[in-house]
């Protein structure tokens, strides 16, 4: 296993290089979407209408961060369960995501569209919410404010520590689960 600290930026280059069990420190530009602003985000696609942020070359975070405390700038940010937002997660790689943060296994058809789209599945440590909003340095909410915690929100992380789950050439973490 190897240890890499990657921005956003150089994701797209490094991504053949990852494997599964890797572990990566991501720095750059990160969205928060979970079930609901997944929801939106296809039927907005299905409807030929743009999204609120360029999905080629993103990184989404599956999370949704507790209110903000005074003086800092997100609350607990933590990751939540992947699978849930399965039956999105291959059409937005289609349409050119490159990462995707979360935790736990994920199905047999987004793990082919991670291969399929040369993406990579980062694992993200569930319950250290707290400690991961530490590598949180900006948190704005960009669309859907009516969906609170659910909102996308652009966040800038700063060496936030990820484990590479699933890579673009097949390697699984959770193979056998």
């Amino acid at each position: 296993m190897a240890e890499y600290i990657i921005s956003t930026n150089e994701l797209r280059c490094a991504v053949d290089k990852l494997r599964a069990g890797d572990r990566v420190l991501l720095s750059g530009t990160v969205y928060t979407m979970r079930d609901a602003a997944h929801k939106k985000v296809v039927d907005l696609l299905d409807n030929n209408i743009s999204v609120p942020f360029d999905l080629n070359g993103s990184v989404i975070y599956y999370a949704g961060p507790t209110p903000t405390p005074d003086n800092l700038p997100i609350g607990s940010c933590g990751p939540t369960t992947s699978s849930r937002m399965d039956v999105f997660t291959p059409k937005l790689l289609d349409l050119g995501m490159s990462a995707i943060i979360g935790k736990g296994p994920r199905s047999k058809e987004v793990c082919e569209s991670i291969t399929k789209n040369k993406a990579v599945y980062f694992c993200a440590v569930g319950g250290a919410g707290a400690l991961a909003a530490e590598c949180i340095k900006n948190c704005q909410v960009i669309a859907f404010e009516e969906l609170g915690c659910e909102s996308i929100k652009k966040l800038e992380f700063e060496n936030f520590p990820l484990v590479v789950g699933i890579d673009a050439n097949g390697g699984n973490l959770f193979m056998g689960e």
